[in-house]
């Protein structure tokens, strides 16, 4: 009488697979939810509260549904505005506190806009803080530049800007800016009795003097470069509390992640158009040197000997990126809504244009006179504590919970 013995092979793979899902069923359980749900017990035993995490996506919708609600109520003309333009950092502040953590995803984030505890983060004696890295959108607009860059590499960088914007190099640039403003007013002529849109005025300025001083090219050469990066922007503001699984967009892209790539490779290969451009001035003798402009620093520092001095391109890139996006973005608003201050309060403006007039007259701008300007220096860090509500750190904080 014969006997079948069962073959063990089929059973042992059907194991070694049913574990091999559970133990990925597992990690991903930790992440999405153990892990989050158990930081947020240790934060609240220390006193900090936040909206509950919710699973996979954290906060984020939340944002994104107070954000769309309050694009569809009207303004008033106030300074009080950052429950219009941050709902939820309004509304959580005021349920939680200064203090209170948040979720992206399933990754904490500790909001801070505590005064003297935003002194110790940016302070950062100790290297508790570091910078968050730069994600999505975000990566595609400013990459590691001299913004998101941290520790030895945010030493490097810092000292090209330093070197490229010194007090000697400010001075030199005053001319180039004189002549952009008169650029503007001409566009300004024969305008009396007209609207003036001043945000897109002041973005052409901008744009105008950051290509002059920065890169030594006119604002018709970086022209293509800033439009890339304003519609790159936008379609960043509009995906900015948008939560996706890292690394779907390599396999899966949306319509928005597929046109940043688009503009990104775009603005890339704009900036290497304008270094190739300046490479082949020196080449042919033209030039002595790359420059000692800021795009002349970091073509040296590219082709630096010393390692521990040098730059790769991609760096290069990203810098230029960054002064491109971070100097037009943030001074362009600026200006916009120090000119709405002063048109709100016209005897704050009578008295800045007064004192223009005493110290220069008839004569351009200089910038030993730009030093006696005090109600205009008032003014404008009146309108840089009102335009910044609440403190904005991009640092990302290394959660050590008490147990």
């Amino acid at each position: 009488m014969g006997s079948i013995s069962a073959d063990p092979i089929p059973s042992i793979a059907t194991t070694a697979a049913f574990l091999l899902v559970l133990a990925a069923f597992t990690m991903v359980m930790y992440f999405l939810w153990w892990n989050p749900l158990r930081i947020q017990r240790m934060m609240a035993g220390q006193g900090i509260q936040g909206p509950p995490y919710q699973l996979v996506f954290g906060n984020t919708r939340q944002a994104s549904q107070m954000n769309v609600a309050s694009l569809h109520k009207p303004l008033k003309l106030s300074d009080d505005i950052l429950h219009k333009v941050q709902p939820h950092i309004y509304t959580w502040t005021k349920a939680y506190g200064k203090n209170y953590i948040s979720w992206r995803g399933s990754e904490p984030t500790l909001n801070i806009s505590d005064t003297e505890m935003a002194k110790q983060v940016m302070n950062n004696k100790d290297d508790y803080f570091v910078k968050g890295k730069p994600i999505s959108f975000g990566k595609m607009i400013l990459g590691y530049g001299l913004v998101t860059a941290d520790g030895e590499n945010w030493v490097k960088q810092r000292k090209l800007a330093n070197h490229a914007f010194h007090g000697e190099s400010l001075k030199e640039m005053v001319p180039a800016m004189v002549d952009s403003v008169y650029l503007m007013l001409e566009r300004w002529k024969g305008i009396k009795g007209k609207d003036v849109e001043v945000f897109e005025e002041f973005r052409f300025l901008t744009s105008e003097v950051i290509s002059r001083t920065a890169f030594g090219s006119s604002y018709e050469e970086g022209r293509h470069i800033f439009q890339m990066i304003s519609q790159l922007t936008t379609v960043t503001s509009r995906n900015f509390h948008t939560w996706r699984i890292p690394g779907l967009s390599l396999l899966l892209r949306t319509a928005d992640e597929a046109e940043g790539y688009r503009l990104e490779k775009g603005i890339r290969e704009a900036i290497l158009e304008v270094v190739r451009k300046r490479e082949a001035l020196k080449k042919s003798g033209k030039m002595n040197s790359y420059g000692t402009d800021f795009l002349g620093r970091l073509m040296e520092a590219n082709h630096e000997d010393d390692g521990s001095k040098k730059i790769t391109i991609n760096t290069l890139v990203d810098e230029c990126k960054t002064f491109y996006f971070a100097g037009q973005e943030t001074t362009n608003t600026m200006l916009g809504w120090t000119m709405f201050h002063l048109a709100s309060h016209p005897y704050w403006q009578e008295e800045a244009r007064k004192e223009v007039v005493d110290v220069f007259g008839d004569l351009d701008p200089n910038f030993e006179g730009v030093a006696k300007l005090r109600t205009m220096m008032m003014i404008l860090n009146e309108s840089l504590r009102l335009y910044s509500p609440i403190t904005g750190l991009n640092r990302k904080v290394i959660l050590r919970p008490i147990e």
